[in-house]
């Protein structure tokens, strides 16, 4: 197929645009949506300009394009509607809400840009091959036509595919996407000074907050509750509105988690686990819906994670003799994580410049 023949009818800027829009709208939303992935949509006018962005709030709530095509017909906007562009691929089955093809057609909107396509293998290719059979034009970011088109589409496809990162481990193996989180010092250590409870800047302390709000579950050691006692809730930035209990997994072989911890934390919002074989954590996680986890932790349950080959990512706040802080990110198997979305980890210039690379040994997926 030639370019001209995949040639976008709208400007290609107005289009990247549109998916930074809802990108930033489904971010949002991340550790709200389990087990559905965070989805965002931006409708558009035949000229390009963004009528209307949404996203998807909750497991149940309306799909990031039925909402954004309601607030269209809402705002009398609907006979301007003639793009949308998704982060993810149009569900074309019923579950708890009707299919997002159906939506789409339903409405005057015949071009769609997607930037993932749904990883699910069941549905897999189903809500594009829908749309593009009803004569929609459909471009996949990353697929036919997709390598034609110029910067930043593949820095935004990368996004997309950051976004829904866990929901594609989860979809494929039942199991949880483990991030570790670890701050080490200049010499390696990850032992605060005495009379300090941590070492790392206000920044780094407000993205650990970040990522708590983002995932559906923390994880820590009897180690760690037994040392240092920790809230491991949200405090730093507002947290989910009406978030039912998130999962607080300790690994405890020993029964040696005390009760009051306990039930300080399910005060706190938490609903408080244990396991005794972290072999079995990822898929107990997944099990109960979880795809995204935070591993909050100290050198004993770490040292376990890496030798074992549980987790998925790995990000290092190393802090250097002078105080300067480095972040690092470390992928165990290829280069997606949904790290990137945060502008700390993927934004080279910034106050804490990191990396993101590949593991050089990559364990299998399955």
């Amino acid at each position: 197929m030639s370019a001209a023949a995949l040639a976008p009818p709208v400007d290609p800027a107005r289009i990247a645009r549109a998916f930074r829009a809802a990108l930033a709208e489904a971010a949002r939303y991340m550790g709200a949506t389990a087990p559905n992935p965070p989805v965002g949509c931006a409708i558009l006018d035949a000229r390009g300009e963004i009528l209307t962005v949404a996203a998807h709030h909750r497991a149940g709530a309306p799909h990031a394009e039925a909402l954004a095509l309601r607030q269209c017909a809402e705002q009398g906007l609907m006979d301007r509607a003639s793009v949308a562009v998704v982060t993810l691929e149009p569900c074309n089955h019923t579950g708890r809400t009707g299919p997002c093809s159906e939506a789409i057609l339903a409405s005057p909107i015949r071009t769609v840009w997607v930037g993932a396509a749904d990883p699910n293998p069941r549905v897999a290719g189903g809500g594009a091959a829908r749309l593009r059979a009803a004569g929609c034009a459909v471009y996949v970011l990353g697929e036919a036509g997709g390598e034609l088109l110029p910067d930043p589409f593949p820095e935004l496809a990368a996004a997309c595919r950051a976004l829904i990162a866990p929901f594609v481990h989860w979809s494929r193996t039942g199991r949880a996407w483990l991030t570790v989180k670890q701050a080490v010092d200049a010499d390696g250590s990850m032992i605060p000074p005495a009379g300090r409870t941590t070492f790392t800047s206000d920044a780094a302390l407000t993205l650990a907050h970040r990522l708590r709000r983002a995932t559906d579950a923390v994880v820590t050691g009897s180690g760690t509750v037994l040392a240092d006692r920790p809230g491991l809730d949200v405090r730093r930035v507002a947290d989910h509105a009406d978030r039912a209990a998130r999962p607080l997994v300790v690994c405890d072989r020993r029964g040696r988690v005390p009760e009051d911890w306990r039930a300080a934390a399910r005060g706190r919002g938490f609903d408080v686990r244990t396991c005794d074989d972290i072999t079995r954590l990822p898929a107990m996680l997944g099990a109960d819906g979880v795809l995204w986890a935070l591993v909050e932790a100290g050198p004993a349950l770490l040292d376990a994670l890496r030798a074992a080959g549980l987790w998925d990512d790995w990000l290092t706040i190393g802090v250097g003799p002078d105080g300067t802080e480095r972040m690092d990110v470390a992928v165990r198997c290829g280069t997606d994580t949904p790290l990137r979305l945060f502008a700390e980890l993927a934004a080279p210039g910034t106050a804490h410049p990191g990396t993101v690379h590949g593991e050089e040994a990559c364990f299998p997926a399955s």
